[in-house]
C-alpha cells in the first residue's frame, strides 16, 4: 500500500495541512478522505514511500536503461 499526505480546506474553510492515508492508489485515498471530510477542497497530495520520504517520480526512456545496463 502507498501512503499519501494531503492538505486540505474543510467547507468551512478551515486548513489542515497534513493527513496521511494509506491506500492502492491516489484515488482510493481520496474517496478515504471524502468519507471523512465531506465536501472538503484538496488543496495537496504529495505521495510517499514506505519510508515515509515524497516520491519523486523520473521516467527513463529505454536509450537510457540499456546505457546503464551496458556500463
Amino acid at each position: 500500500m502507498l501512503k499519501f499526505d494531503f492538505s486540505i480546506l474543510t467547507k468551512d474553510r478551515q486548513p489542515i495541512e497534513s493527513i496521511v492515508i494509506s491506500a492502492i492508489d491516489q484515488n482510493e485515498a481520496e474517496r478515504k478522505l471524502k468519507q471523512m471530510y465531506r465536501y472538503c477542497e484538496i488543496v495537496r497530495c504529495i505521495p510517499k514511500d514506505e519510508s515515509g520520504s515524497s516520491k519523486t517520480s523520473q521516467s527513463m526512456s529505454v536509450e537510457d536503461i540499456l546505457t546503464l545496463i551496458s556500463k
